[in-house]
């Protein structure tokens, strides 16, 4: 009977301990919006965009190819019928020039999306609470297809009359 006891007392330990790393794991998900641990420093710009694909929240801002920050929130503005993304740059990245430009990039053909800053030439940067003027929204590939599709299929319609003897 004390064998059978033991064995339930390790199996609820076990489920107990699998919960705990569930819950975890999913607290340090990009998507959740919740992370344990310190807060991190720097500053925060924010930029519109017509579009983000399917960019999230933790996804990396870069620069050159270097992580200079990530992707702090994303809402819509009800006002101007665009995402506004907020962005937290890393404290040392404190020169980047006020007239920058924000594009949204994506990793590989079908990776994900990431925000990739390319530097202006003024003599002033962005600081805390700045918003970057310049954008260029997210590329959907299913977007692209849809567009090459109904272009081919209009030249293939007009080319068959074109074709056609007059009456």
């Amino acid at each position: 009977m004390h064998s059978n006891r033991t064995l339930e007392i390790g199996t609820g330990l076990f489920v107990l301990l699998g919960f705990v790393a569930l819950f975890f794991l999913t607290t340090q998900l990009p998507a959740s919006g919740l992370k344990l641990g310190a807060v991190k420093k720097g500053y925060h710009v924010t930029a519109d965009f017509d579009n983000i694909g399917d960019l999230k929240v933790g996804s990396p801002v870069t620069m050159a190819g270097v992580s200079i920050g990530e992707v702090d929130g994303i809402r819509f503005d009800p006002k101007i019928y665009k995402a506004v993304v907020k962005m937290r740059i890393d404290p040392q990245y404190n020169q980047i020039p006020e007239d920058s430009f924000a594009s949204i990039q994506t990793q590989g053909l079908l990776g994900g999306k990431y925000i990739g800053i390319s530097a202006g030439g003024l003599d002033m940067y962005l600081k805390d609470g700045s918003h970057i003027d310049q954008t260029q929204s997210a590329i959907v590939l299913e977007s692209l297809i849809n567009k090459f599709f109904a272009n081919f299929a209009d030249k293939g319609g007009s080319s068959q009359n074109q074709g056609e003897p007059k009456k």
